[in-house]
């Protein structure tokens, strides 16, 4: 009984020795760990800023119509491939093909009457040489009535001549007197014609007359009206959503289907306010999607900043002037431009989600964009300008043929 009562006090004085020695052991590891995460921190993660609120965008390019009418034919659906220029919906063309069956029909009458007006002004000329010839012979002829009548006046009083023949010399005065006047007025009409005829005319051939002019817009409208029941894609990409069906009568400006250009894509990565102290444009980025995990490890740049916070633009933005304001960290929008190779050959889809991380151990850029550079990804079409040289051919045509026709139909008359 004595050697165990011994014993046990032994015992008793040991176990505070242990736990504090493992307590030692213990403070000792979180020192270490702390100074390896200081470390760690001070050397590598300090220069990086991470976020997973991030997802990927790019343009959404809603295709609309140009002009009313009935469709008739599409010719993609959702998850096709379309190039650009590619007719993808057809609208019933019949009475646009009437419009422009009436157009060309008035352009053809207009330059033949615009010829007229052309080739009139040597006819025109002519008329008015000759009524200011016959101006000239009634004035002569006048001045001979009026000398007849005084010959016969004179000696009238001696009864040399008869009253009826005085009578008659005092007829053929007045009727000279109103041929002058008929003349004058036709010589004055004449004038009067030519001079109309000459404004219509001076300075300008017949295809560059104000009427042609005019007709020829409304053959261009018609005929593009025509063009555009042919419904192209403006860009290169993939169709998101289509909403068009056979049949359906469509406006001018509804929203027929959507084009994604999958190859242009860009991240915007939403970091938050302090996260932004020494981000700048142009610094690497590294960026993993869910949908390839940590096998794609993608490159990229920072290419902009936000000029606001999202709550700024928001459509209901946030008032914090009443009186009850809680403080929430803000995200500004940091678009990441990305490597096209990579995005080629490991396609990414709109609206997916990223994980961003950015190095900002090289703060030596701009914080905002200075002068505009155009941008990667697709901001211009020239789809709709192709049809311009086709239609001035066509208006060309019409007028060259009708100038034609209008100087034979001259030569025969």
């Amino acid at each position: 009984m004595s050697e165990s009562t011994a014993e046990t006090p032994k015992k008793t004085a040991a176990q505070p020795e242990q736990r504090k020695k493992l307590l030692l052991i213990l403070g000792a590891a979180v020192v270490l760990a702390a100074i390896v995460y200081g470390a760690y921190w001070f050397i590598y993660e300090r220069h990086y800023e991470y976020t997973d609120d991030a997802y990927v965008d790019a343009n959404i390019v809603q295709l609309t119509s140009q002009v009313a009418g009935t469709v008739v034919a599409i010719a993609a659906s959702e998850t096709d491939y379309v190039r650009a220029g590619e007719p993808l919906v057809r609208l019933d063309s019949t009475n646009a093909q009437v419009a422009l069956d009436e157009a060309e029909a008035q352009l053809a009458q207009t330059v033949r009457e615009v010829s007229t007006v052309y080739a009139d002004n040597s006819s025109l000329g002519s008329a008015v040489s000759q009524r200011r010839a016959g101006l000239a012979q009634a004035n002569s002829d006048l001045a001979n009535a009026q000398q007849d009548l005084q010959r016969r006046l004179k000696i009238a009083a001696s009864g040399a001549v008869s009253k009826e023949e005085v009578q008659h010399a005092q007829t053929a005065l007045d009727n000279a007197r109103s041929a002058v006047s008929v003349a004058a007025a036709q010589l004055s009409a004449a004038q009067d014609q030519l001079r109309a005829n000459q404004l219509l005319t001076s300075g300008i051939d017949v295809q560059h007359n104000p009427k042609v002019l005019a007709a020829a817009v409304k053959v261009r409208q018609a005929w593009l009206d025509l063009k555009r029941g042919a419904i192209l894609a403006p860009i290169d990409g993939y169709v998101g959503k289509r909403s068009v069906q056979l049949g359906q009568r469509i406006a001018v400006g509804a929203p027929l289907l959507t084009i994604v250009p999958l190859r242009q894509v860009w991240v915007n990565a939403n970091f938050k306010e302090a996260q932004l102290r020494d981000m700048r444009i142009g610094q690497p980025v590294r960026l993993t999607s869910d949908a390839y995990g940590g096998q794609v490890d993608y490159r990229g740049h920072v290419i902009g900043m936000g000029a606001g916070t999202g709550a700024a633009f928001a459509l209901l933005p946030a008032q914090n002037a009443t009186g009850n304001w809680i403080k929430v960290v803000q995200r500004i929008p940091v678009r990441i431009g990305l490597d096209a190779s990579q995005v080629v050959k490991f396609p990414l889809r709109v609206g997916m989600s990223m994980e961003v991380t950015v190095d900002v151990a090289n703060p030596a850029g701009a914080v905002l964009a200075g002068n505009h550079t155009p941008a990667p990804q697709a901001t211009q079409t020239g789809v709709y300008a192709r049809t311009d040289n086709m239609i001035d051919v066509l208006i060309a045509r019409i007028i060259r043929a009708n100038l034609g026709s209008a100087s034979k139909a001259r030569g025969a008359s």
